[in-house]
């Protein structure tokens, strides 16, 4: 494993990430726990140290059920979790409601203190916004979340999914060391539009659905149907139609060029695809969701793998044949 530090203040990270959104059984389809569990134990033996998990990932199960996995390991990792993101605790499932006030993220169902007692935990090592709050003043959010550090409940902060004014605006008020962003070979929006200003402010970028949410773990299966309750059945990623019956074959024809690519380098195409996005220097993380043990191990033929010019080229070329694309950032 490799390591970064996230900005030049923040905790030194594992160069790949264990991104625990299947975690919550709500999104992704079902889960089977065990195989998870041994996949949690697998990542921390061969030197994965982040986790990154939210209060929105299946109504908190998702922080529960990590934390029960961590038990005695805990102290072996650097846990990432998010605020800002709520819902009825009366009426679960329900929509999530964007509220980064001070009382929603110290004590609502998605706030600190439920956070660390679902995570079995007296402090996160990173507590970031989930998501841009616009009706709640960023001072109020920020405020907060310096009292949480100076408190010792947390250790460092960030924000996900900020835009390049909004993070500017956070970064003057708070000590930010990461700005989450979705970010992988079919969405290069953030590189596009936010990386300088990140690498301007001093603000690393962790980057989330490297596999572009499952089309580049090259198992996508061509004929079966997703689960109802697997947000990507709905053919959209994050406000790209990438999965829609219209665009998702020929973005599949896509990966099956890509697979070539990365048989040809000797590589799997996960592989491949994490060593891309591993290859911007303002990157600290890159996070992958992982089911069982074997796609860990299968994660960390990434690391090492340089990415020159050529393959850039090559993989860039490929890419202009992707369908669903679109510039504008996920608002």
């Amino acid at each position: 494993m490799k390591y970064r530090t996230m900005g030049s203040h923040g905790p030194l990270v594992s160069a790949i990430g264990f991104g625990c959104w299947p975690m919550g059984a709500e999104d992704y389809g079902p889960i089977d726990d065990r195989d998870m569990a041994l996949a949690v134990d697998r990542a921390i033996d061969v030197g994965v140290t982040l986790f990154d998990t939210a209060p929105a990932y299946g109504h908190g199960r998702a922080e529960t059920v990590l934390g029960a996995m961590l038990g005695t390991r805990r102290k072996d990792i650097v846990l990432v979790s998010k605020c800002g993101l709520h819902w009825d605790q009366d009426a679960k499932p329900s929509p999530f409601r964007r509220d980064s006030s001070r009382a929603a993220i110290l004590d609502g169902p998605g706030g600190l203190h439920e956070q660390l007692r679902r995570l079995r935990t007296d402090y996160l090592d990173v507590w970031m916004v989930h998501w841009p709050d616009v009706n709640v003043p960023f001072e109020e959010t920020m405020t907060v979340l310096i009292e949480a550090r100076n408190s010792g409940k947390v250790r460092h902060l960030g924000v996900s999914n900020f835009s390049p004014p909004q993070l500017r605006t956070c970064r003057q008020l708070a000590p930010l060391v990461t700005n989450q962003v979705g970010y992988n070979l079919f969405d290069r929006r953030w590189e596009l539009q936010a990386f300088e200003t990140c690498r301007e402010l001093d603000v690393s970028v962790m980057a989330y659905g490297s596999l572009a949410h499952g089309l580049l773990s090259g198992t996508w299966d061509r004929t079966a149907q997703l689960d109802a309750t697997d947000w990507r059945s709905r053919g959209m990623a994050f406000r790209q139609p990438l999965l829609t019956g219209e665009n998702l074959p020929l973005n599949l024809d896509v990966v099956d060029r890509l697979k070539e690519v990365a048989s040809r380098v000797g590589v799997s195409l996960p592989q491949l695809a994490l060593a891309w996005v591993l290859r911007e220097d303002v990157g600290a993380t890159a996070l992958v969701g992982c089911r069982r043990p074997s796609e860990v191990d299968d994660n960390l033929g990434a690391i090492g793998l340089a990415i020159g010019d050529d393959l850039l080229g090559e993989l860039d070329a490929i890419m202009q044949g992707a369908a669903g694309q679109v510039p504008e950032l996920p608002a």
